[in-house]
């Protein structure tokens, strides 16, 4: 076999080979047997493997899964695009003629996203560029997201906050309401309490938390408005930014429907819940010339 090593991207054999992760780290454990830290390439997950159970995948597995990942992005942000144009046109009928004579522009809600794994908020702050959100990222590890969220809320003062990264289950756990049986469930929780002392009102701060098999219920009860994971399963790295998309762009007038919300991200119900919450968009006019 192979060896592995630190930089590779390979899939568990245990499981099929079913995910593409990246090794970050390689150590040795008690037992004396080698074994991989590994995170998701498009699933918010940490894992720990056996080096024996992985398989490398070749150059040319891993084009190939990058160049799936990239149409389904562009699919999914095409059918964003015609959404939008079709609440934009609806927008436009409930207004008056002043609206049609002098131009409009759009407003839409701001985001502050802080994740725990760089590589991800990368491809999440470009994403929110191709939909024009206008956003701030700043990548912080999970533990340190409590200490950090405060400050970075006084900052820049969003309409909308994500807090995310990595998460999972511990190995063997049965009981999923023990927050000590998560990752980092832990540290999105406390975050989620820090940010609703700065803004009690979930219609005033609208927040997305969590990651993969993230302790849903917990993260609600904290005080967020949106979460992972309802059935402890995997979600994908830019859900977080089709949820943001959604809010940041129904108007202040309308509550924004459950169903379309998580419907439009990539996990579906799964992965992704909520509660009733409304949109931050305003539409602007007149529009200026300059």
């Amino acid at each position: 076999m192979e060896r592995i090593r630190v930089g590779d991207i390979v899939g568990r054999i245990s499981y099929g080979c079913d995910i593409f992760f990246k090794v970050v780290e390689l150590f040795i454990e008690d037992n004396g047997k080698e074994n991989a830290r590994l995170k998701g390439l498009d699933a918010r997950l940490f894992a720990t493997a056996p080096v024996e159970d992985l398989r490398k995948f070749e150059p040319a597995e891993v084009a190939a899964f990058w160049h799936t990942f990239m149409i389904q992005n562009r699919e999914h942000l095409k059918r964003v695009f015609q959404r939008r144009e079709q609440d934009r046109q609806r927008i436009l009928i409930r207004g008056d003629d002043l609206v049609s004579e002098l131009g409009s522009f759009d407003v839409p809600g701001s985001v502050l996203h802080i994740d725990g794994d760089g590589d991800y908020l990368d491809l999440c702050l470009t994403t929110y560029r191709q939909l024009s959100i206008p956003a701030f990222g700043y990548q912080i590890v999970e533990e340190k997201q409590p200490g950090m969220v405060m400050e970075l809320l006084q900052k820049h003062r969003p309409d909308i906050l994500v807090l995310t990264g990595h998460d999972g289950i511990e190995k063997g756990t049965r009981d999923f309401s023990d927050l000590n049986n998560y990752h980092n469930s832990r540290y999105f929780v406390e975050a989620v309490k820090k940010a609703r002392v700065y803004e009690k009102s979930r219609d005033d701060l609208v927040i997305f938390a969590g990651a993969c098999q993230s302790h849903y219920e917990a993260l609600l009860e904290a005080g967020a408005n949106f979460a992972s994971s309802p059935r402890r399963v995997h979600i994908h790295t830019f859900d977080p930014v089709f949820v943001v998309e959604k809010i940041a762009y129904t108007s202040i007038y309308d509550q924004i429907s459950l169903k379309d919300i998580i419907a439009g991200t990539i996990t579906g119900f799964p992965g992704i819940g909520g509660v009733e919450t409304r949109g931050k968009y305003r539409l602007g006019l007149p529009k200026s010339p300059y």
